[in-house]
């Protein structure tokens, strides 16, 4: 493997952890933004939901940017256009809601570009490896919530303004991913099958299994991180400390099941690691909605992590074997029902819960991360099967790195 690849995979993979330290102090931050700025709990899911929408917008931009700029090229101007929204969100003045929105605004059209560029990039660098190592990324990327986390956990804990909180953070990570940015490896394209020659029908048509699977997982996903701390805390009875452990439970594990399962991948193939990963996400909730006390809806969070955290990834990887020729806009299309997931799972699981009980909306995901078994097949391209003696041959030619672009 030559050093272009390595280097390329490496600042990749820091990528992914810049972007996931930056949005976990997004998120984990919220109630500290809407008392900063006076958002009423009424307006509070405009705000959140104007998020992923402007999210998917850029996403959907990103595939048309791509037939004339490299994916490198928009990952290296995406990251610190994200990391700026970040710094701009916690900069404005208390109550000044239009520098908040705007804020959040830009933050969530770079997001989309961001998220689908680096998927790009990931999708043709595990090409050119020619085996699994789309879930390695993924694992960087959980490795950054944590540290996210942890740095708002901080803040939080010694009442630091949100500029003070976030500032640092960006003063390193935006010149350090605008210097690794130099080392981005787009590949090119694979051969186009027949029939798939990246047409707009036709890529939804084939691409539709995938984008189920997509929604399915990030309902799941939004599930566990706007919802585990209420249930811990009003379904099972634990104090308020320790409803604030599921989610880093739930963060450490996901990077546990993604630093192993690209061996997974490799040894049993992508299907048989999405089957595992689905059916142990759906023990996952069924230990949730079932829990007679705390430490055994903890144990449900455990096994959610290391269930769920295979799907985004393995998705993608699919997405961009089932469509080599046009794996750019794949990605870019795919990449919008993450979004859609995060938009439909927080409000399906409140309604249900409050019209019903969260114990019984616990089971409407794991029904859902279970019909991720009937499109298992879709995980499967038989030329590009890894491992167990169908990894491909390495190639060597995979384009040009970003610098010099």
């Amino acid at each position: 493997m030559t050093d272009v690849l390595r280097r390329g995979r490496a600042s990749l993979a820091f990528g992914f952890f810049a972007q996931g330290a930056t949005f976990a102090l997004l998120v984990t931050r919220i109630p500290a933004i809407q008392d900063r700025y006076g958002i009423s709990d009424a307006l509070l899911p405009v705000f959140l939901a104007a998020v992923p929408v402007l999210a998917g917008i850029g996403s959907v931009t990103t595939e048309q940017l791509v037939k004339r700029v490299r994916p490198s090229r928009l990952l290296r101007w995406s990251q610190p256009l994200v990391l700026l929204a970040l710094l701009g969100v916690g900069a404005g003045g208390h109550g000044q809601m239009a520098e908040v929105a705007v804020a959040l605004g830009a933050f969530g059209l770079a997001v989309g570009a961001l998220d689908a560029s680096m998927n790009m990039l990931g999708v043709s660098l595990q090409r050119a490896y020619g085996r699994s190592i789309m879930l390695s990324f993924h694992a960087a990327y959980s490795l950054g919530g944590i540290m996210g986390a942890s740095l708002a956990w901080v803040g939080a804990h010694w009442h630091l303004a949100l500029w003070v909180s976030y500032l640092p953070v960006v003063a390193v990570l935006l010149p350090a991913t605008l210097a690794g940015s130099r080392w981005y490896v787009d590949g090119e394209p694979g051969p186009a099958a027949a029939g798939q020659d990246g047409g707009g029908e036709v890529v939804f048509r084939l691409l539709l299994p995938l984008c189920l699977v997509m929604t399915f997982a990030y309902i799941g996903d939004s599930t566990v991180s706007n919802w585990s701390a209420k249930y811990l805390q009003d379904v099972l009875g634990s104090s308020e400390q320790l409803a604030t452990v599921p989610y880093n439970v739930y963060m450490v594990t996901t990077l546990v099941g993604r630093t192993v399962g690209d061996f997974g991948v490799r040894r049993f193939g992508a299907v048989a690691v999405v089957r595992l990963g689905a059916l142990v996400a759906a023990g996952g909730f069924a230990v949730v909605a079932a829990a007679p006390g705390a430490w055994v809806g903890m144990l449900g969070f455990t096994l959610l992590g290391l269930g769920l955290c295979v799907l985004v990834p393995q998705t993608f990887a699919a997405a961009g074997r089932l469509l080599p020729g046009a794996s750019d806009a794949a990605v870019a299309r795919l990449n919008i029902f993450n979004y859609v997931g995060f938009l439909v799972g927080s409000p399906l699981v409140g309604a249900l819960g409050d019209s019903w009980s969260y114990r019984g909306a616990m089971l409407v995901p794991m029904v859902l991360v279970l019909v991720t078994l009937v499109y298992a097949r879709s995980f499967a391209t038989e030329p590009d099967r890894y491992g167990g003696g169908h990894e491909r041959r390495r190639t060597a030619d995979v384009g040009r790195g970003s610098n010099g672009l």
